[in-house]
């Protein structure tokens, strides 16, 4: 062999020391078996840092430079290298805030294939990954996917709508980008409310909260009718109140806001509230999702409280047996 011969095989053992390097570190103390031998590393060289306590077995063919307590990071990358390529999802698509509970890592792989699973370890299949990849460090879902993902598994109406609003709210969502996410889900649970829930969210209506309160709260338990965008000349000009019960003084405000919800639309909906009081004397009762979709019973009920204070000489019913009016 020729002196440049020897030196370029110097440089590539240096080269690809310095990649197992830079891969250590980006992958937080955690590497393959395949990354270490890429680096130069022997089997037998592997085996002798592990009995050194050098590098410490997490799963099969994954390992970890200490021998101490692993850190939720350590944890996501080690869950993520043995099932490569795989993606960060559900309950795991974020590190958590405090103290890591030590619970179970979730990671989506391909629908075509089969991991074995591990200790500490959750894999779900997943159809079309690649295009549900987010990218980062470690590698994780969308989190459009991941809500729409979530929101499949909810046990309630209101659960789904939770993991659409909590993903709705953050800045770099849009109603665009859950449209995406919407198309790409082929089995999907509930999908025409999480559809409404998109439009309402692209065009800046309350749709689907103001037909669950027209079903859920008012004719389910014998309210009266209200009247539907009311109009209202106030102080800043012409306003819609969503439900009006003109004769009980009442207006029903449903908010439904699944986006960036600012200071300035509260500080806007305070002050119809005040206009409505001080120019009409009407009280206005402001709902969102959870008293429509979770508590419905308890809604009309204490809507109907109002009612009956200010004139109504109805009465609130059940709306079937295990209404919770019954209890």
């Amino acid at each position: 062999m020729s002196d440049s011969e020897d030196l370029e095989a110097i440089f590539a053992r240096e080269d690809a020391a310095r990649m197992l390097d830079a891969q250590r570190r980006m992958q937080d103390g955690v590497t393959t078996y395949a990354q270490l031998t890429a680096g130069g590393l022997s089997r037998i060289d592997i085996e002798r840092a592990v009995r050194r306590n050098e590098l410490r077995r997490v799963h099969p063919r994954v390992y970890v430079d200490h021998t101490g307590p692993l850190t939720w990071e350590q944890r996501a990358w080690a869950a993520v290298l043995y099932a490569a390529p795989a993606l960060l999802c559900r309950e795991s698509l974020e590190a958590p805030r405090g103290r890591d509970d030590g619970r179970p890592i979730h990671v989506a792989i391909d629908h075509s294939r089969k991991v074995m699973p591990q200790p500490g370890l959750v894999i779900h299949r997943m159809r079309d990954l690649g295009l549900k990849a987010y990218g980062g460090t470690p590698p994780r879902l969308k989190v459009e996917d991941n809500a729409l993902a979530m929101a499949h598994l909810a046990r309630s109406e209101i659960d789904a709508i939770a993991r659409v609003a909590e993903v709705a709210s953050r800045s770099y969502v849009t109603a665009v980008t859950l449209q995406e996410a919407l198309n790409r889900a082929r089995s999907l649970r509930r999908r025409k409310l999480i559809q409404a829930l998109v439009d309402d969210l692209a065009t800046g209506t309350h749709s689907v909260l103001e037909h669950g309160y027209l079903t859920k709260v008012e004719r389910a338990h014998g309210l009266p009718s209200g009247r539907r965008q009311s109009p209202r000349t106030g102080a800043s000009g012409n306003q819609y109140r969503d439900v009006e019960y003109e004769a009980y003084a009442l207006v029903v405000e449903l908010d439904g806001a699944l986006g960036h919800e600012s200071w300035r639309n509260q500080a806007r909906d305070a002050d119809r509230s005040l206009d409505d009081l001080a120019e009409m004397g009407t009280v206005t009762a402001r709902l969102r999702f959870h008293q429509v979709f979770d508590t419905p019973c308890q809604t009309a009920a204490r809507v109907g409280r109002i009612l009956t204070r200010n004139g109504w000489s109805g009465r609130v019913r059940a709306c079937g047996q295990n209404c919770r009016l019954n209890e």
